[in-house]
């Protein structure tokens, strides 16, 4: 891959990291506004409700987050866009749509359907 496309995706890469480092700062603050102490039982279920949610959408942010920084590891160590299961080069559709993606379309598959 040539240096113009790495620094492309390495750009695409940084502007996500610091994207999802903000909702998951917004989604801590959120959070913690939940819970301020309710006087109805209706609002504390709310609250509770708001909380587990925030709580799966860090955890989802979160475990992006790892895969954007170690495709950030990946640029550095001129691994990126190659694919961690067969070595291929990862398709650029691919890596346009997922830049922190480590493997290709069908090792991926496989991965997913437990046959790796």
């Amino acid at each position: 891959m040539d240096k113009k496309r790495l620094e492309h995706y390495k750009k695409k890469l940084e502007a996500k990291r610091e994207e999802l480092q903000r909702m998951m700062a917004t989604a801590e603050e959120e959070g913690r506004a939940a819970d301020e102490a309710t006087q109805d039982i209706a609002d504390k279920a709310s609250n509770s409700y708001t909380k587990e949610f925030l709580f799966s959408q860090s955890n989802n942010e979160r475990f992006i987050l790892e895969q954007v920084e170690e495709a950030l590891r990946r640029l550095q160590q001129d691994d990126y866009g190659l694919c961690l299961g067969c070595q291929e080069e990862i398709q650029q559709k691919r890596l346009e749509a997922v830049p922190w993606t480590s493997h290709c379309l069908p090792c991926q598959e496989k991965q997913e359907q437990g046959l790796d």
